[in-house]
């Protein structure tokens, strides 16, 4: 069978560990680099994940960021599908950018 891919979208993250926490930051950015976003397309961008998105926005994200593809998309097996059935190895649930702490694991013996 083959696998349902799916993505996670980091933009947020990307911004908070550049100091950037607001979306109005980001909007004079990429008006610079010849995008005029509204304020409302600018908050869906930084706040939803994007089904489309123009790949010259992206290359500006980029830029602006000063990061690379990866740090923006995690590609993902669709949490719907096993990793069993999918016949791929895991992909790691961990992210490099996770916003909040992660629940601690007790191990008894």
């Amino acid at each position: 069978m083959t696998p349902k891919l799916d993505y996670r979208w980091h933009l947020r993250a990307v911004m908070a560990g550049r100091g950037m926490y607001a979306t109005t930051d980001l909007r004079p950015l990429l008006a610079e680099r010849g995008f005029q976003l509204s304020q409302s397309q600018v908050y869906r961008l930084v706040t939803e994940r994007p089904e489309r998105l123009n790949l010259r926005v992206l290359m500006a994200l980029l830029d602006i960021l000063d990061c690379a593809i990866e740090d923006l998309i995690e590609p993902v097996v669709d949490a719907g599908q096993s990793d069993e059935t999918s016949g791929r190895r895991p992909v790691a649930a961990e992210s490099r950018f996770r916003s909040r702490p992660t629940r601690a694991r007790v191990h008894q013996e």
